[in-house]
């Protein structure tokens, strides 16, 4: 913020204008013709012309005939019409700007002045408004002879200008106005209360939120406590799991010799036997007899439990007996 020539400005807006333009901007927001709010919420008007009757809302021509609101459209010899080209600056000044220019074009009396603006484009340096202004007394004899209508609020007043409908004002408006702002306020008052339930919700989740909190941190705390028992619990079993282990890893680099006797007893038939048996660690070194000592080194390569089983010397058979001689190394496999 700094200032400049006497004026206090921020990013070159003078910050004394700072409530009129946001006066300003909500008056566009909610009366200007092309104002979304408008639109839904403006009276529909049957206007009457020399070419039939038609509805509008919000200036814009519209479906059905049905309107509470009439208005009368004025001939273009009894209006005078002018298109002005104001600086985009003067936006926020827009009703006094207009007011200074029907007074320095005005061919009628100040009391038989009547005037009405629209603005047509805005572009990114100017505007261009449509300005028309009647004279109220002309204006009101051409309705009573075309409409038979001599008071001046029972109808409002029309011109179509540069392709736009605008409204002269001081005539029946008002009560299309009126109309309009008790269905601002109405809205608004709906808003209001949307909001203020939200608002009781969202207290009432905070207070909701605050209780389950507090059971949480007590839940918390229970659980700390829990938690250090269970850590020491978890110790101990780490504890207990590594010793497991190592056990286990005992039990595989050096399995139990009776096991495998146990197993090579069942594997052998009867008419073989072992005449010695050694084992070191996951290696078995086996001799003995049997009738025939290539079957049961068939039989013992095929198990699964054993890695490799090979000859230590080859086989050869007894002098004398029907018995053949091995010598076997055995080599124990993946536990499993």
């Amino acid at each position: 913020m700094f200032e400049s020539q006497q004026n206090w400005e921020l990013f070159g807006y003078d910050m004394r204008d700072l409530g009129r333009h946001f006066t300003a901007a909500w008056r566009d927001f909610l009366w200007a013709y092309d104002s979304p709010v408008r639109a839904r919420l403006d009276e529909p008007v049957r206007l009457q012309s020399m070419d039939g009757v038609a509805c509008y809302q919000a200036g814009e021509l519209c479906t059905g005939t049905g309107a509470d609101c009439a208005a009368v459209l004025l001939p273009e010899d009894l209006v005078l019409s002018r298109l002005l080209r104001l600086p985009l600056a003067v936006e926020s000044d827009l009703p006094a700007v207009v007011a200074l220019e029907v007074n320095a074009n005005s061919p009628f009396s100040a009391d038989d002045t009547g005037y009405g603006w629209r603005v047509i484009e805005r572009g990114e340096q100017q505007l261009k408004v449509v300005l028309v202004i009647v004279s109220r007394s002309a204006a009101m004899t051409y309705v009573a002879q075309e409409y038979g209508s001599h008071d001046p609020l029972a109808q409002e007043l029309w011109v179509d200008s540069e392709g736009a409908k605008v409204v002269v004002e001081g005539f029946g408006e008002g009560q299309r106005r009126e109309r309009y702002k008790r269905r601002l306020v109405r809205v608004a008052s709906m808003l209001g209360g949307a909001a203020l339930v939200v608002l009781v919700a969202i207290a009432a989740s905070a207070g909701l939120k605050k209780v389950e909190l507090g059971n949480v941190e007590e839940i918390a705390q229970r659980t700390q406590m829990e938690t250090a028992e269970a850590s020491r619990m978890r110790a101990e079993l780490s504890q207990a799991n590594e010793a497991i282990a190592e056990i286990n890893t005992l039990q595989q680099d050096h399995p139990s010799p009776h096991l495998e006797l146990a197993r090579l007893t069942s594997l052998l038939s009867d008419d073989a036997f072992i005449e010695r048996f050694s084992m070191s660690g996951t290696e078995i070194d086996l001799r003995g007899r049997a009738t025939d000592a290539s079957s049961l080194m068939q039989v013992l390569t095929e198990q699964a439990d054993y890695g490799r089983v090979s000859a230590a010397s080859p086989i050869r058979r007894v002098p004398g007996q029907d018995k053949e001689q091995f010598h076997l190394k055995i080599t124990m496999g993946e536990p499993g």
